[in-house]
């Protein structure tokens, strides 16, 4: 059964409390059944609802990969993008990191995010039409591509652009060969099924700050510790055209890339258009909907 809240109604309160503290989760997280028709198998949906992800080891075709990395270096190369304000640049060597609502910037992408075999797999998982939330292109150059953080990003959309439950997923299309070694994705499995909530109040306009580096909705060491030690680390490896679905929830980072050999992906959030956007629960303003999307209209089917 589906929990509706009322508007306002906050199950996960965050950044509220001068101490942090874990919630369990009460919300599902394959909304649909186990056996809901689609791309995934029932053994794709057992392994996300059990651990909050599943990949698909051959998302993309070789060729489609060579398209979408040269579209990657248009957009990172287009002096109108990188000074728009929708492109992140890092905070040292001033390279491109992330473009965000690149489905807008990009009639590839767009086409990309709308396909089958990546918003089919949303609804399949969410249970019902879905919107995209966000979109944007992670770029990892070699020898100095800084990593993210540990978080939850329903921390961060619940907080800051007023998600008001976890019923959403990302997907990470990787164009390069992911190694152990090059940033991967890491994701501590299980951990969708707690919700940290973090300490610190959320500053106006922290979006400025958080898309570089994020302090502000980052867990405790401790709280990390738990979950690190309750669910260990898994490593998310694979080649050129793989991809990863995660829940919201799921606490995952990577690390910086200080080898030869750049990894970049892109990335999409479905969500739920049963959970659609409240004011913020914690959190000034709403951020740009470059970065969370204030228009709800579902993907066609």
């Amino acid at each position: 059964m589906t929990v509706i809240d009322a508007p306002g109604t906050d199950r996960y309160p965050t950044r509220v409390a001068d101490r942090p503290s874990l919630v369990e989760r009460t919300d599902p997280t394959v909304w649909g059944g186990h056996h809901t028709p689609g791309p995934l198998s029932p053994d794709d949906l057992s392994a996300h609802d059990r651990d909050g992800f599943v990949t698909v080891p051959e998302l993309l075709t070789p060729a489609e990969v060579a398209a979408y990395s040269a579209e990657l270096d248009r957009l990172a190369t287009d002096p109108q993008v990188r000074a728009d304000d929708r492109t992140i640049v890092e905070k040292t060597s001033r390279e491109v990191r992330s473009i965000f609502e690149v489905h807008k910037i990009s009639d590839a992408v767009a086409a990309l995010v709308a396909d089958e075999r990546v918003a089919g797999r949303a609804r399949q998982i969410l249970g019902s039409d879905v919107y995209v939330h966000q979109t944007r292109i992670n770029y990892k150059p070699g020898f100095g591509g800084g990593g993210f953080y540990w978080h939850s990003d329903f921390e961060t959309w619940h907080a800051e652009d007023g998600m008001p439950t976890p019923r959403a997923v990302s997907i990470s299309i990787a164009l390069t060969e992911n190694y152990p070694h090059n940033g991967c994705l890491m994701i501590m499995p299980g951990s969708h099924r707690t919700f940290v909530a973090c300490v610190g109040e959320t500053p106006a306009d922290h979006y400025k700050e958080s898309l570089r580096e994020q302090e502000i909705g980052t867990p405790d060491q401790e709280s990390l510790t738990a979950l690190a030690d309750r669910h260990g680390i898994a490593m998310l490896t694979g080649p050129a055209g793989s991809a990863t679905l995660f829940d919201s929830n799921c606490m995952h980072g990577s690390g910086s890339n200080i080898t030869p050999y750049p990894r970049s992906n892109i990335f999409a959030v479905f969500n739920s258009v049963e959970n659609t956007l409240q004011e913020p629960f914690a959190a000034p303003a709403p951020r740009p909907t470059y970065i969370a999307a204030r228009e709800f209209t579902p993907i066609p089917d």
